[in-house]
This record gives structure tokens, sequence and C-alpha cells, in this order.
């Protein structure tokens, strides 16, 4: 069973349940992609790829 308070949102909100998910998987995402599958016009699942980005060394510091 699920506690992440993100994925079941406070019975005041009025958003889906879905979308929260979304939100909470896109927070904390640098480089990636969010993808929704749609089922009959409904979200039936969410997936998350994360990239990690590894920088080129800087010009000058190749020169030494």
């Amino acid at each position: 069973m699920d506690t992440d308070p993100a994925l079941h949102p406070a019975p005041e909100s009025h958003e889906p349940e879905w979308l929260a998910i979304v939100r909470s998987k896109v927070r904390d995402l640098r480089y990636g992609v969010v993808q929704l599958v749609v089922h009959d016009g409904r979200v039936t699942q969410i997936e998350r790829t994360e990239r990690t980005r590894i920088e080129p060394p800087r010009a000058e510091a190749q020169l030494r």
C-alpha cells in the first residue's frame, strides 16, 4: 500500500489523482521524460525516465 501523500491528494483537492502523481514525478526531475498512457480516455499508466547528464570537460582543462 502506498503511503506517499503525493499519490493520494487531500480530500479538499479537486485535482485527479493522476495529476498529483505527475506533479510529484516532475517536481524533482532534472533531465528526463514523464509519459502518460491513456486507455479509453483515462490515464492508466505513468512512466518516468530519468537521464543523468555528464558535462564534457571544459576546453581550457583539455589544453593542460
